[in-house]
C-alpha cells in the first residue's frame, strides 16, 4: 500500500444486492467513521483504490445500517464484478477526480472536429465504465450533432480495439446483419445453418433485446446456451462452421454497449453511430465478407429508398477503408417477417422453416434463402448465380436443420424457459376489408408489454398479413402473455390501438 493511501480513509467492502446495469455504484453510511459525507456533497463519483486496482464510481449515501455499516462500503453487483476484490476487503475511497478525456467532449459540444486521439481516449474510459450516464449521453449529443468522415472512421476502429479481436485460419469468414425494427425477422437463425452447412464460416454473434421484443440471441437462447467465452465460441465454429451466440459475452466492442444502452432511450439513432456500432463489432469478430440488411418501410427505420441509398453509401464508405468486404440490400420493411413475434414464437418459426413444416412461414422462408444466397456467392468455388438454388438444396434436403442441430448441441442446452405464455387473448377486425398496413413500431411496442424478451413466452402470433382479407371480428393476431398485470396492460394497449390499417375491397365496396 502506498504512503498517500494509507492517509486516504479506508472501509471495508460490502456486496450490496442491488444490479445498476452499466453503472458502478457504492454506498455509504450517513454515519460513516471513516467519510464525512458532507465532503462528498459537491461529488457524484468517487474513486476505490485496493492493492492495484481502481474503480470510479457513482456515491450514494443511506441512512439504513443493515444495508452499510458506519465502517463499510456497499458495491453494487456490477461494481463488486469489476473492481474484483473480495468482501471484507478494505478499500481507501476519496472522491473521483473527472476522466481527461472529458474535455473531448466538451469540446465536442461546443462543435468542434475531435482527433483520433480524442476519439480513443473516450472510447477507452466509456470501456473501462469510467463515465457517467450523463457524462455518456453528452458524448452521444455531441456527436449526434456533427460527424465528419474522420471521426466516423477514428470512432469505429477505437470501438474495434476496445475489447476482445477474434482472429480466424479461414481466408473467408461471412456474416451479416440487420439494423433492426421489423418484428419476427429472425432470418439469422435460418441463414447460418444453410452457410455453416455449406462448409463457409459463419461466426454469427448477437445482440440481446433493447428496445425490440426479441434480439437473435433472446431467441437462439430458447433453444441453446448463448454465454459463450472467446475460446469456447472458436472450438464451436471449428467443429460446426458457425454458432449463434450473444455478443456481449465475447466482449466485443464492448464500449458500444454502454452508447447503446444509453442512445436507445434518448431516441438517438444517427447514421454515423450506427454505421460505427455495426461495423466495430463485425471487424472486432474477424469477419471478411459482410452482408447488411435494411428493411425499408413506413415504420421501419428508414422510411424511403433514398435513406436506404445514403446509408448503403456510408456503410460501404468505412467498409472500404478497413479492408471489409460490404454488401448492403435493401428489403422489405413494410410488415412483420414471421408469424411469431417475442422469443418463443420466433424460435418456432425458425425451426419450422429449417425441419421444412408445411405451415412454416413462407416470408420468413424466401427472405433468409435470398439473404444465405448473398453469402454462399462468397466461396470461390461456387459459379456465379448458383448461391440460391444452393440455398435452397441445403434447406430442403434437411442439411440446414442437422447443421443447426450441431450448433446446438455444440453450444450446450439452455437454462432458459421455453413454454409458450399460458395467458392469451384474441385482437380482432373491428371491420370487413383488406390488411392495408401493419404499424412495426406499435406490434414491437405491444409484445414488449406483453413481457417480452424478459418472459421468453411472451409475445404476438400473427394471423394477417397485408393484403389479406379480413371479416369483421375476425382475430389479427393473438397476444400471450406470463404475468397477470402484463396481461392486464396489453389488453389495454391492443384496445388503444391495434397497428392495423384496412382498405376496402378492390370493388371499393365492404363486404
Amino acid at each position: 500500500m502506498s504512503t498517500i493511501d494509507s492517509v486516504r480513509p479506508q472501509l471495508k467492502i460490502r456486496s450490496v444486492a442491488l444490479d445498476t446495469g452499466r453503472e458502478n455504484v457504492v454506498v455509504i453510511s450517513r454515519r460513516s467513521r471513516a467519510l464525512r459525507p458532507e465532503v462528498f456533497s459537491g461529488f457524484s463519483r468517487v474513486e476505490l483504490r485496493c492493492n492495484s486496482r481502481t474503480l470510479l464510481a457513482t456515491l450514494l449515501i443511506t441512512d439504513d445500517d443493515a444495508l452499510v455499516g458506519p465502517d463499510e462500503i456497499g458495491l453494487s453487483q456490477p461494481a463488486l464484478r469489476r473492481f474484483a476484490e473480495p468482501a471484507g476487503t478494505f478499500a481507501t475511497v476519496s472522491p473521483a477526480t473527472p476522466p481527461d478525456s472529458l474535455e473531448a467532449v466538451r469540446a465536442k459540444i461546443r462543435g468542434e472536429t475531435l482527433s483520433d486521439q480524442a476519439i480513443s481516449a473516450v472510447i477507452d474510459d466509456l470501456a473501462h465504465y469510467r463515465y457517467s450516464d450523463m457524462e455518456i449521453a453528452a458524448f452521444l449529443i455531441g456527436s449526434a450533432s456533427f460527424m465528419t468522415s474522420g471521426e466516423l472512421l477514428a470512432l469505429t476502429r477505437a470501438m474495434a480495439n476496445a475489447g476482445t479481436q477474434l482472429k480466424w485460419p479461414e481466408p473467408v469468414v461471412v456474416d451479416k446483419h440487420c439494423i433492426g425494427g421489423i418484428p419476427g425477422n429472425r432470418t439469422s437463425m435460418v441463414v447460418v445453418p444453410i452457410v455453416a452447412a455449406h462448409g463457409l464460416t459463419i461466426p454469427k454473434t448477437s445482440s440481446r433485446a433493447i428496445t425490440s421484443p426479441a434480439g437473435t440471441a433472446d431467441t437462439m437462447e430458447v433453444l441453446a446456451r448463448v454465454n459463450v467465452g472467446a475460446e469456447e465460441m472458436k472450438s464451436i465454429v471449428a467443429a460446426c462452421n458457425g454458432c449463434v451466440i450473444w455478443g456481449g459475452h465475447v466482449n466485443l466492442s464492448p464500449a458500444d454497449d454502454i452508447l447503446i444502452s444509453v442512445e436507445r432511450p434518448l431516441s438517438l439513432d444517427t447514421r454515423e453511430q450506427m454505421v460505427a456500432s455495426i461495423l466495430s463489432k463485425k471487424l472486432a469478430a474477424g469477419s471478411t465478407h459482410l452482408l447488411l440488411d435494411l428493411p425499408v418501410g413506413p415504420t421501419a427505420k428508414l422510411s424511403s429508398g433514398a435513406e436506404a441509398m445514403r446509408l448503403r453509401k456510408l456503410f460501404e464508405f468505412v467498409g472500404d477503408r478497413f479492408g471489409l468486404n460490404v454488401e448492403v440490400i435493401a428489403t422489405d420493411g413494410r410488415q412483420p417477417i414471421g408469424n411469431g413475434i417475442g422469443p418463443v414464437l420466433e424460435a418456432r418459426d425458425v425451426m419450422a422453416v429449417l425441419g421444412n413444416e408445411p405451415g412454416a412461414p413462407a416470408d420468413l422462408r424466401e427472405k433468409s434463402l435470398r439473404l444465405a444466397a448473398h453469402l454462399l456467392e462468397y466461396d470461390p468455388k461456387l459459379r456465379g448465380g448458383a448461391g440460391y438454388q444452393r440455398a435452397r438444396e441445403l434447406l430442403d434436403s434437411g442439411a440446414a436443420l442437422k447443421q443447426m442441430q450441431k450448433i446446438i448441441d455444440a453450444q450446450g442446452p439452455t437454462t432458459s424457459r421455453n413454454e409458450l405464455g399460458d395467458l392469451a387473448f384474441d385482437v380482432k377486425a373491428g371491420r370487413d376489408g383488406i390488411v392495408s398496413a401493419i404499424d412495426c413500431l406499435r406490434l414491437n411496442r405491444l409484445a414488449r408489454t406483453a413481457g417480452a424478451p424478459i418472459n421468453k413466452g411472451a409475445g404476438i402470433r400473427l394471423f394477417k398479413k397485408i393484403s389479406d382479407r379480413v371479416d369483421h371480428g375476425e382475430p389479427l393476431y393473438r397476444v400471450f402473455t406470463c404475468d397477470p398485470s402484463e396481461h392486464d396492460l396489453a389488453v389495454a394497449a391492443a384496445a388503444a390501438d391495434h397497428g392495423y390499417g384496412f382498405a376496402d375491397e378492390p370493388n371499393g365496396h365492404q363486404r
